[in-house]
């Protein structure tokens, strides 16, 4: 079973060379520790940063330099800065090669909910309706159930809807799956977590085909 460093290790090795690539708030920001030291990818937040490096060590935090959820970060040689307005023009420009979510619920169609739960108060949407609706390479990066034991990889979803059939790909603590149009296609098993325990786990359809490999990170 993978813990959140786990999941953010295995996220990386989707992020190709060139790429340009926007982080979610979560364990989407660990992404940018993990990445290959060979290829050249630009980190955008859409608070408006774009070339984000690895998170800062501790006492080189500086608190003028954050990510769209207020932590500390690093830039790369040839970082910038600009607006909102620009950021989300690049958005929704669709010039965002990979977008990495947190979600609090994934269901089998590819539907993401993770911005608000009713009841409770939040600051608002923020940037996540705009990514899903502008990225055509969503990963999502959660865990696969949640603290009652209750699956988050769902039928349908029962929280408001953050974007509808956009989430290509999920990896969680458990495992790698592809979203098609069957259902959550089981592309990778978590080291030590069974086929068994990710079908408990899962309360949509999930396609089980020949021999699931184990990941590597």
């Amino acid at each position: 079973m993978l813990d959140k460093t786990g999941i953010a290790k295995r996220i990386a090795k989707e992020v190709k060379d060139r790429y340009y690539v926007n982080l979610g708030i979560g364990i989407p920001t660990l992404v940018a520790n993990y990445v290959r030291e060979d290829i050249s990818v630009e980190f955008q937040s859409e608070n408006g940063v774009l070339g984000m490096g690895p998170f800062p060590m501790d006492g080189e935090e500086d608190a003028d330099i954050i990510n769209a959820g207020k932590q500390t970060i690093t830039t790369l040689p040839g970082a910038s800065f600009f607006d909102s307005a620009t950021s989300f023009g690049m958005i929704r420009g669709k010039h965002v090669d990979l977008t990495i979510l947190g979600a609090m619920e994934v269901s089998e169609e590819g539907d993401i909910a993770n911005w608000k739960i009713p009841g409770k108060m939040v600051k608002g949407m923020g940037g996540a309706m705009d990514l899903v609706a502008s990225a055509e390479n969503i990963i999502v990066a959660m865990m696969h159930t949640n603290r009652a034991g209750e699956s988050k990889l769902l039928k349908q979803c029962s929280l408001p809807l953050t974007g509808v059939g956009c989430v290509k790909k999920i990896v969680t603590n458990l495992a790698v799956l592809e979203v098609t149009e069957k259902g959550f296609k089981l592309l990778e098993r978590a080291p030590g977590v069974s086929v068994n325990e990710i079908i408990a786990a899962t309360e949509g359809t999930l396609i089980i085909e020949g021999d699931v490999p184990e990941m590597s990170l």
